[in-house]
C-alpha cells in the first residue's frame, strides 16, 4: 500500500471502531415521557364538551406518542365513520409531528409534499394536533365529526388547553 492509502485505510478503521463506541457512550436505552390515561382521558372529555357547546356530534381519540391509541370517545349521534378518522388525524399529528390542518394545505395536489397523502393512515384533514410539553411529543389527539376540519381543529385545541396546566407542571 501507498502512504496515502494506508494513511485512508487507518482513519477508516479508526472511524469504524469509534462510531460503536460513541453509541454506546449515549448509552443503550432512551427516556421519554407518555401521557397519562387519566390525563388523556380527561382531553378526550374537554374536546367532547367543547364541539357538544358547538352544537357538533364527534368522536375524539387520544393516541400516545408512538400514535398507539389510549382514549376514544363517540357521542350518541356521530357518524360511523368518525372514530377510524379521529384515530388516523391523531395518529397523522404524532407521526409527522405537526397539526393536520396546516398538513391539509401544505399537501395538496401538485405541493412538493403531495406524496404524504400516499402514506397508509396518515389523512390531511383538519382535525389533528400533536401535544407537545416542553418540545418534546407526548400525545395526539384527533376530532371527527364537526362541520370542517377548523372546527374540529378548535375541539381538539379546546382538549389539550383543558390539561395544558397538568402538562406544565410535570415538564
Amino acid at each position: 500500500m501507498t502512504g496515502g492509502r494506508q494513511r485512508s485505510a487507518l482513519v477508516t478503521g479508526l472511524l469504524a471502531i469509534s462510531l460503536p463506541l460513541s453509541l454506546w457512550a449515549q448509552g443503550a436505552l432512551v427516556s421519554f415521557k407518555s401521557l397519562a390515561p387519566e390525563v388523556a382521558l380527561e382531553m378526550a372529555q374537554a374536546a367532547l364538551a367543547s364541539c357538544r357547546a358547538e352544537g357538533y356530534q364527534v368522536a375524539v381519540a387520544v393516541v400516545d406518542r408512538m400514535g398507539v391509541t389510549q382514549v376514544i370517545l363517540r357521542d350518541r349521534f356521530a357518524g360511523p365513520h368518525t372514530p377510524e378518522t379521529s384515530v388516523r388525524k391523531a395518529w397523522t399529528a404524532v407521526s409527522f409531528r405537526a397539526d393536520t390542518l396546516l398538513m391539509a394545505s401544505s399537501t395538496g395536489p401538485g405541493s412538493p409534499q403531495s406524496g404524504a397523502r400516499d402514506i397508509s393512515n396518515a389523512l390531511m384533514i383538519g382535525g389533528g394536533i400533536p401535544v407537545t410539553v416542553s418540545g418534546s411529543i407526548v400525545a395526539g389527539i384527533g376530532i371527527s365529526g364537526a362541520p370542517n376540519g377548523e372546527a374540529d381543529h378548535a375541539c381538539a385545541q379546546a382538549g389539550i388547553d383543558a390539561v395544558t396546566t397538568k402538562l406544565e407542571l410535570e415538564s
